[in-house]
């Protein structure tokens, strides 16, 4: 009998509808001669809906898809999720979820009460993978290295507003302000001087009352997935983005609009830094604690340094997202991925007790 598989999108956070072009891809794309999907919508105040894979969760004439205020409600207890007093005999969650309250550590929290297996990292690992401020050090310690940079906390820009402009002038301009805890860029802003800074910060703090502000990196962005495979992190060939002229870095319209990027795969690059790049995605992987997958951002530096950008533990998942076009390039197929996801799902050991 095929296992029945919950494929959860939406949510609370600002990555509402980049969850549900994710959850449409994987939809589209699962084995269906192995696993039943069940779709499962969380609407943006947070209500979950069970949903007929007929909603729309593509983008359509410019506008993003959502979950809607109502429907027919779903809960999950310690007996599972059911819907309108239905058992729904969900077996394996793929939390489609991006950015807070989904790859945050706190659905896998309740899915680890609940006592069902889940695609992707555990409570820990998630956790801190979303909060930058708190991975960066990590890769640091593990011979990673990372941009300058500092926290600024909203409450303290209140208080002295002074002494943080101070630490962004010290890093020297141009800088990137962003929220620690978001995602897709939004809420980042590349501040090109002193006068720009004030304007950045109160908009990173709209998404998260923590930014971490960093020194501009001149260089290439570079990509690396990383799936586990029969209990192996694995890493695919590296990518290289590339962006349309017109933006002036690898923002959420340039990540999202039609043609504003591509990806070169292989990265054009010798071949040993492609190696070390490989080497390091599947070192931040491993220092974090992560499982299942996880795509890690790199800079490449014209004299050859190698700098993490970040580690998504849930990263975009359509068909055309660059997670999966990275493991299509190193010979395994969208279908594939989704597969091998599910089945670690089944052999996990996140939790505390290793069930």
């Amino acid at each position: 009998m095929n296992k029945r598989v919950a494929i959860i999108c939406g949510g609370r956070s600002s990555e509402h509808e980049i969850s549900c072009i994710s959850a449409g891809g994987v939809l589209s794309a699962i084995d269906r001669s192995q696993f039943e999907p069940v779709l499962i919508g969380i609407s943006k105040s947070g209500k979950w809906f069970l949903l007929d894979e007929s909603a729309s969760l593509s983008i359509k004439d410019g506008a993003l898809p959502s979950i809607p205020e109502s429907g027919k409600a779903v809960a999950l207890d310690a007996k599972g999720f059911t819907s309108e007093g239905k058992n729904l005999n969900i077996e394996i969650v793929f939390p489609l979820l991006h950015g807070p309250y989904g790859e945050d550590g706190t659905i896998q929290g309740l899915l680890e009460i609940a006592d069902i297996a889940y695609v992707g990292s555990g409570v820990l690992a998630s956790a801190v993978a979303m909060d930058k401020s708190f991975a960066k050090p990590i890769f640091a310690a593990h011979g990673i290295k990372v941009a300058a940079g500092f926290v600024a906390r909203a409450s303290d820009w209140v208080k002295d507003k002074s002494s943080i402009q101070k630490q962004a002038d010290q890093l020297g301009y141009p800088v990137f302000v962003k929220p620690a805890r978001g995602g897709s860029s939004r809420g980042t802003t590349k501040v090109k001087s002193a006068a720009e800074f004030e304007a950045a910060l109160v908009e990173s703090f709209k998404f998260d009352t923590k930014a971490l502000v960093e020194q501009e990196i001149r260089g290439a962005e570079i990509e690396c997935a990383v799936l586990e495979i029969d209990g192996v992190p694995t890493a695919s060939v590296v990518g290289q983005i590339k962006i349309d002229p017109k933006f002036d870095f690898y923002d959420f319209e340039a990540k999202y609009l039609d043609g504003a990027t591509t990806i070169e795969l292989p990265a054009p690059i010798d071949s040993k830094i492609s190696d070390e790049i490989r080497g390091k995605a599947v070192s931040a992987f491993i220092s974090l604690g992560c499982s299942g997958l996880a795509r890690v951002d790199f800079f490449l530096t014209p004299n050859n340094e190698v700098i993490i950008n970040e580690l998504n533990t849930m990263p975009g998942f359509t068909a055309t997202s660059v997670f999966p076009k990275m493991w299509a390039a190193t010979g395994v197929g969208y279908k594939e991925v989704i597969t091998h996801l599910l089945n670690t799902a089944l052999t996990r050991n996140n939790g505390v007790l290793g069930n």
